[in-house]
């Protein structure tokens, strides 16, 4: 294999970066499916009624919202890190 060089290495790294942050998104959020599961779904049936289905949406949004606010907090610490 030749070699990549500095830059090459440089983007390489990064895209190694970016699969592992998609990689352990998507175990939190099989993790998070898991526990709104758990917490909102008494009995799994044909239908979700509605006090489920209300459970399953709130725990949904809080994800969601935390997920931002996360997020929102690393990209302003990453910016002062790189100013």
């Amino acid at each position: 294999m030749a070699e990549l060089g500095e830059a090459g290495e440089a983007e390489l790294q990064r895209l190694v970066a970016a699969e592992q942050q998609k990689a352990q998104f998507t175990a939190q959020v099989h993790h998070f499916m898991e526990l709104c599961w758990d917490k909102c779904v008494e009995k799994p049936g044909n239908r979700l009624d509605s006090r489920t289905e209300n459970c399953l949406s709130s725990c949904v949004d809080r994800f969601i919202d935390t997920t931002l606010a996360i997020t929102s907090r690393f990209a302003q610490i990453v910016q002062k890190g790189g100013q």
